[in-house]
């Protein structure tokens, strides 16, 4: 018993581990001071420089972070999902999941020089593909690796 109640606060504070870095990363997206413009060392986006969708709000979170504004809407919303899911360890459990395998393939199609900036919409290149890869590899431990040897059964098993 003890140790299904430890394994389901630390899929709990996993899933509020990943919405906080990514609510912080997504508003952090939207202040000008913090996103600069590819090959310069200005930190802000003239409005005028933005005339589609992809180049609107584009730019890197401090320096390193590929973004747009339809991407930190995306790492927002995931965020507070995540955080909100830290109220039971059952959205928690599915937060996990459904995290782990959407960015996996989110990572994967930042490799793909088709896909990585997810078809004309938002950048997942560069170092958001190790971001969203180790954050979704935490998400996969605490969300099905951990439940599956607490019940006592391989992941294989697991429906």
């Amino acid at each position: 018993m003890e140790n299904t109640n430890a394994a389901k606060m630390a899929e709990r504070y996993c899933a509020l581990g990943i919405g906080i870095s990514y609510l912080l990363l997504g508003l952090a997206g939207f202040i000008p001071a913090l996103v600069s413009v590819p090959g310069t060392d200005v930190s802000y986006i003239p409005l005028n420089e933005s005339p589609t969708a992809y180049a609107a709000g584009f730019g890197y979170i401090f320096g390193l972070f590929p973004t747009n504004f339809l991407h930190n809407i995306v790492r927002c919303g995931v965020g507070l999902w995540g955080i909100s899911s830290f109220l039971s360890a059952s959205s928690s459990r599915i937060f996990n999941r459904g995290f782990a395998i959407a960015y996996i393939v989110l990572a994967i199609m930042g490799l793909l020089p088709f896909a990585k900036t997810f078809f004309g919409f938002m950048p997942l290149f560069g170092n958001d593909v190790w971001v969203n890869f180790l954050a979704a590899i935490a998400a996969l431990y605490y969300g099905i690796i951990i439940p599956a040897k607490v019940e006592g059964v391989s992941v294989a098993q697991r429906s």
